[in-house]
């Protein structure tokens, strides 16, 4: 769908990550091409399409920074764009928690609106509390963005937003199915939409294994020595 992408190619084959560079590729460039569109689980109305480069040149003019920089630019814009992805888990788990909680008002068994009973109840609670604990993550990382925090601190709490979010967003819209029941399941109610669509955000701008390989990485180099004082 795009008209211009950013490709990052190797430029030095024996330089490993400081070997890529990153480029502007105009799409109405000659040789290149959109060869297919995957059909994915979720997210459906975005498209994803493999690439071909077809004895393609690109002109010098189109390197993006520095060459050898390509993978400082791409771990740059990670720190900006994960906190986008914990905004589009969070959006999701919020509304999944809304359409249970609405649907749980109305539905009744035993005589009772099914979010009277504890169980029900119990879920909406939490699903409801883990919403609002990663808005408040998520909020600090944008004012973080904002107040032009420093790059180490701005790299864990933006991996700790995107981490934390999309897994709040698979609990949620996991249970919001369950609330649902046999409705949860079948594609006239929007549920089942919103945890296929969850599951990516554990996935794409780095996996939740990453991120927490981001985070403990950037602990170990924190300085946290005041816990120490007065200990022997």
């Amino acid at each position: 769908m795009a008209g211009v992408y950013i490709v990052f190619a190797k430029t030095d084959q024996t330089a490993g990550h400081r070997g890529i560079s990153a480029f502007i590729v105009d799409a109405a460039a000659p040789g290149f091409q959109v060869s297919r569109l995957e059909a994915k689980m979720g997210i459906k109305g975005s498209t994803t399409g493999e690439l071909y480069f077809t004895d393609m040149r690109v002109p010098a003019e189109n390197l993006l920074g520095e060459e050898g920089e390509g993978f400082k630019i791409a771990m740059r814009v990670l720190d900006h764009s994960r906190p986008g992805i914990g905004a589009q888990a969070l959006g999701l788990a919020q509304g999944a928690t809304d359409y249970a909680l609405e649907y749980a008002k109305t539905r009744e068994t035993m005589g009772r609106p099914i979010a009277q009973h504890q169980m029900i109840a119990g879920m909406l609670a939490d699903m409801e509390t883990k919403c609002e604990a990663a808005r408040g993550l998520l909020y600090k990382v944008g004012l973080m963005i904002d107040e032009g925090a420093p790059a180490a601190d701005l790299t864990k709490f933006s991996a700790m937003s995107k981490l934390f979010c999309s897994d709040v967003a698979m609990e949620v819209t996991t249970d919001a199915v369950q609330i649902l029941g046999g409705y949860g399941y079948v594609k006239e109610y929007p549920v089942e939409r919103m945890m296929r669509d969850a599951k990516i955000t554990q996935i794409y701008e780095g996996t939740n294994q990453i991120q927490r390989l981001v985070i403990a990485r950037e602990m170990l180099r924190e300085q946290r020595v005041f816990l120490l004082a007065g200990v022997s």
